[in-house]
Order: structure tokens, then C-alpha cells, then sequence
């Protein structure tokens, strides 16, 4: 765990819904490099894969979370107008991905106790890729456009977001020891998995710790392969009560915990007191507790993983190994799916499956449960989401009964 955590972040409180929501549908878009699409039609897509897989109809959608900070989302009207529905739908917009997809049954089980809604469904999608050229849409811009960023850090030339994850995989090598192989070792892990899905951006695309490192650097220490990808795609799952849930066609998949926490710096990573730690410190633990599980009782680890050195400090921060030694737990091979502790992010993750913003994690984890992944990890009984921002982390507990 980091080092005096009380001192820099702290938990949001949650309530206990341990067990009162279950995911009972998933759906992905066609995930692609630029693809011409707009981020409402990849949405609408996505929904569309969802609700067919819970054999469910547009019609029974009276709940939709989405990531109302984010244009072009998929909220009520746009649902409508693709489906050409007109009934009441309640919305919630903090959902879709990042943090917010691992804290969207939270939302889910407050409109199920209140009887707002009864079948919910939560989005996200991002045509990035096709808006890249015009400079828009992405992390960058939400940087470069920050006042604070802009006046005190731009400037000085730290900027994007490869440079500010440089200087903190700097650090945690000067204080921990940390090696290249580590980080290589987890990009390799992720192209691996994405090799065997199909429906992978990088499918195909063999990538072997020698090649890792003898590729150029981008950002030292950081490399290409150290960063997430920029795609269009959309990913969503549908919610509903356990109850009602067991009349769906699929095994029962319940969400048994939830955290939330943030860094009182914000998104001022600069100004962090514990540069080399995340608020999975503050926001695993009580996931964990509300789940009844310890970090050994974990089958398979997806995180949200904007560039290599983010997953191995949250691995650390979550407790699956001690503070500086995630470096030996990595390069001991623990994150592949063939012969792993610790199955991490089978489908590829951000690094290698799609630049999703950790709403395919959460698919990938139902799907891994349910026993039907491309990269199945075998008896796959407790899942976990790790979101992540920056200055937000949360975790999310999935379980097969």
C-alpha cells in the first residue's frame, strides 16, 4: 500500500448493495481504428449487442446511465431516436466508463430500491480515432484546455499524457527498482491475450519482450507499446435485480462490492504527495470488505490501463503484491491467463483490446464468469474492475453464483 495514504486521498462513502444488482447482458460495438462513425451510432450499437444477449428488447429499458461530462453519449433521447421508442426512461448521468463503470450498479441498485427503474442499461462508446485528426475529443484535449494545466504545466513542456506517466514510471523505478522487463512484460501479457480475441484492434499482431524492448523510446522510460491505443468503439451491459435476473438466459452474475476514492490534488498529479501510488489505495479495501474477499480470492483483474506503469501500481495498490514488488510479481509471469495467479485483462486491455475507457473491462469480467471469454480463465468465479482517472479510482467486485 502507499505510504501514509490518510495524507493525499480518501474513500468515498458507499452503501452496502452487495448483491442486490446483476449484469445480465453485455455488448460491444465493432471496435476499429478510425471508422467514419459517430460516437452515438457505436453507442446504439453496443446497446443493441447488450440487450440481445439478455434476450431483451429496447422496449424493457426503463433505466439508461451514461457519461454525461462526455458529447455525443447515448441518453434518452438519442435512444429513442434509434430505436424509435417513446416510453419513459429514467437517466442517470454518471455512468458509462473510467470510474463511472464501476460504480454504475451503485446507481443501478438506488433506482431499483426506489422503484425508478426495473431493466437499466449503461454505455459508453468514443469515436476518437475518426476525431483524432481534428484534435478533439480526447484526454488531450480535456488537458491542454485545464487552466491550471495550461498555464503552470503545458508551458514547461510537461504534456500529454505520455510525458506526465513518464516522469511518475521514472520515480517508481528511482524508489522501487522497477525494470523495463516489468512493463514490458505487461504490454506482452496484454498483445497476448488480444492475439486469441478476435474482435481485438490488435489481433494479429505478435509482440515478444524482445521486440518490446528493442522498440524506440516515446517518452523515457515509456514506449509505444507502454501506451493505450486511441479507437472508435463502444461497449454497454444491462442491469436488473437478482430476482428478476434469474429468468435470464445466462448464468447469475452479481455485483458483491463497490468502491470509490480520490486524491485531494485532483487531477494535479505534480502536486500528489505519494507520486507513485493511485486512490486504489482508498478504494479497493472497502470494495474488497463489502464483497467479503481478500485479494488471493480474486480469479481474474481487469484494470483500466491508460499505459503500463498505471496497472502495475494499481496491481501494488489493490494488494495483490506488496508496495516495489510488483516488479518481481510481473516478470514472474503471474498476469498471463496460461499458468497466472492473477489473470490480468484477458481480453488485451486498453493496451491492446480497444480504448474503450474501461467499460469493455466490465464486459470482459461478465464474460470471463459466465465461462465463455476467448481467453477463458478456467473456473473464473470472482472478477474484479479496477477505474481509474487520474485523480479518481474505483473497483468493482463481480461474482458467479
Amino acid at each position: 500500500m502507499g505510504r501514509a495514504p490518510e495524507a493525499w486521498g480518501v474513500a468515498n462513502p458507499l452503501e452496502d448493495v452487495s448483491g442486490e444488482v446483476a449484469i445480465v447482458g453485455v455488448g460491444e460495438s465493432e471496435h476499429t481504428r478510425a471508422s467514419g462513425r459517430s460516437t452515438t451510432a457505436i453507442a446504439a450499437a453496443a446497446v443493441e449487442a447488450a440487450l440481445a444477449d439478455a434476450g431483451l428488447g429496447p422496449g424493457d429499458v426503463d433505466g439508461l446511465l451514461f457519461s454525461g461530462g462526455l458529447p455525443e453519449q447515448l441518453d434518452a433521447a438519442a435512444f429513442h431516436a434509434h430505436f424509435g421508442t417513446s416510453h419513459e426512461i429514467w437517466e442517470c448521468p454518471r455512468g458509462g466508463g473510467m470510474n463511472l463503470a464501476a460504480t454504475a450498479p451503485l446507481e443501478a441498485a438506488r433506482a431499483l430500491r426506489d422503484g425508478r427503474a426495473s431493466v437499466l442499461v449503461n454505455v459508453f462508446a468514443v469515436a476518437w480515432a475518426t476525431q483524432r485528426g481534428a484534435m478533439i475529443g480526447g484526454p488531450g484535449q480535456f488537458h491542454a484546455q485545464e487552466r491550471y494545466k495550461r498555464n503552470l504545466e503545458v508551458p514547461f513542456g510537461w504534456f500529454p499524457q505520455p510525458v506526465y506517466f513518464a516522469t511518475i514510471a521514472r520515480r517508481h523505478m528511482h524508489e522501487y527498482g522497477t525494470s523495463p522487463e516489468a512493463l514490458g512484460e505487461i504490454a506482452v501479457a496484454c498483445r497476448v491475450h488480444a492475439n486469441r480475441h478476435p474482435g481485438a484492434v490488435m489481433h494479429g499482431r505478435e509482440l515478444t519482450l524482445e521486440q518490446y524492448l528493442a522498440r524506440p523510446m516515446l517518452c523515457d522510460p515509456l514506449r509505444t507499446e507502454d501506451c493505450c491505443l486511441i479507437s472508435d468503439g463502444g461497449a454497454a451491459f444491462v442491469m436488473t435485480s437478482r430476482e428478476r435476473a434469474r429468468d435470464r438466459p445466462h448464468p447469475l452474475v452479481t455485483a458483491m462490492g463497490m468502491g470509490e476514492a480520490r486524491a485531494r490534488t485532483g487531477p494535479y498529479w505534480a502536486q500528489q504527495p505519494d507520486f507513485t501510488a493511485t486512490p486504489q489505495v482508498f478504494s479497493a479495501p472497502p470494495a474488497f470488505e463489502m464483497a467479503g474477499i481478500a485479494p488471493p480470492d480474486v480469479d481474474v483483474l481487469t484494470l483500466y490501463d491508460p499505459f503500463t506503469i498505471v496497472a502495475l501500481m494499481q496491481i501494488e495498490d489493490m494488494g495483490f503484491c506488496e508496495k516495489g514488488e510488483a516488479d518481481a510479481f510481473i516478470r514472474a509471469g503471474n498476469l498471463r491467463v496460461d499458468g497466472g495467479c492473477l489473470p490480468y485483462n484477458p481480453h488485451g486491455g486498453m493496451l491492446s483490446h480497444a480504448y474503450v475507457l474501461g467499460i469493455a473491462h466490465v464486459v470482459e469480467v461478465v464474460r470471463q464468469l459466465r465461462g465463455e471469454a476467448h481467453a477463458q480463465v478456467s473456473d473464473a468465479r470472482i472478477g474484479v474492475y479496477g477505474g481509474y482517472t487520474g485523480q479518481m479510482a474505483s473497483t468493482l467486485v463481480l461474482a458467479r453464483e
